[in-house]
């Protein structure tokens, strides 16, 4: 009996104990994605485009008015949660001067409301103003997003990333360095995006008289030389980006980076082909909304939907990234 007794003894403390000391022991680390203390007041200046005026801000108040403008408010909460890391991580990465255009147009202040130079941002007023009586549970679930996510930033070995989004990827996003003149960033890499066929701005065209069409080219490209017989005729794409995007399109005796095409034509993205629409009008029909680098937000919402959370979401758009609380 009294063997059985030591044995027992002996088996409780190999199975239960012990485990419990190794476990208590061991330095297990974990990224801790909420901070404690919440009592920082940031302030910055901020250039409101709409009002041609400075404004001071507190950071997270100007990073609600970001999300408000920059994501459809009726996406899915994990999703603005990600938008709003996304927001913070490039409100900080220009406080502490990274990836600054050549061109300053608000001097004296960290970022513009102009969205085709930094964020889209929209105050309270014009929200309630654009959502109507959904404006309260809108703002609230903001709110919730940039709360939940409070100081949370985006980084790369230990910096700053530049966390680049967009609309609608057309379903696979593009490497930095086929959409901008730029050196490769390791994380912002082509990935396929699911459920961005379910974007509203998915599937786009626009029908162009071929005599206008011409003209712009000339406008852009005085020396062009173009058949007179059938302006597809001298259409040629010349080359793909690992998005699927056109990279290079020769029209007539020039050649042109996607890029260009698409900003002469004010085209959805540079994804597109272009076709007869009548015998004297072209039709351009482009795939996805936005220079698809980074994150695709509809790609964000439908991960979201399958139950994704924002760490995931934005680990899966920015490559080898992590995620931290700004000290």
């Amino acid at each position: 009996m009294k063997k059985i007794a030591v044995y027992i003894l002996v088996m409780v403390f190999a199975i239960i104990v012990l485990p419990m000391i190794i476990v208590k022991g061991c330095n297990f680390s974990r990224e801790v994605l909420v901070p404690e203390d919440k009592s920082d007041n940031i302030r910055i200046n901020v250039f409101v485009s709409q009002e041609n005026q400075t404004v001071e801000m507190e950071l997270e108040e100007y990073i609600k008015g970001v999300v408000a403008a920059e994501m459809p408010a009726e996406f899915e909460l994990e999703a603005l949660k990600a938008q709003a890391v996304a927001a913070r991580t490039y409100t900080y990465s220009r406080m502490n001067g990274l990836f600054l255009p050549s061109d300053n147009p608000h001097e004296g202040a960290v970022v513009c409301t102009d969205h085709t130079h930094c964020q889209a941002w929209r105050s309270i007023e014009d929200a309630k103003a654009e959502w109507g009586k959904k404006w309260a549970e809108y703002w609230n679930k903001v709110e919730e997003a940039v709360n939940a996510t409070h100081g949370i930033v985006i980084t790369y070995n230990n910096e700053l990333i530049n966390p680049v989004f967009h609309s609608n990827s057309g379903g696979r996003t593009e490497n930095a360095e086929e959409v901008w003149a730029c050196d490769p960033y390791p994380y912002l890499v082509s990935v396929e995006s699911m459920g961005d066929e379910q974007g509203e701005n998915y599937f786009n065209y626009i029908i162009i008289e071929e005599q206008e069409f011409i003209s712009k080219l000339r406008e852009k490209f005085p020396g062009i030389v173009l058949s007179a017989s059938d302006i597809l005729n001298d259409v040629s794409i010349e080359s793909y980006s690992e998005g699927g995007r056109v990279k290079t399109i020769r029209i007539g005796s020039e050649t042109m980076k996607g890029t260009e095409f698409r900003n002469l034509f004010s085209l959805k993205s540079t994804n597109f082909q272009i076709s007869r629409e009548s015998s004297t009008s072209l039709r351009i029909t482009t795939i996805g909304y936005g220079h698809g680098v980074g994150m695709s937000q509809w790609g964000a919402n439908y991960m979201a939907k399958q139950g994704e959370s924002y760490e995931k979401i934005l680990k899966y758009y920015y490559r080898g990234v992590e995620l931290r609380v700004i000290q």
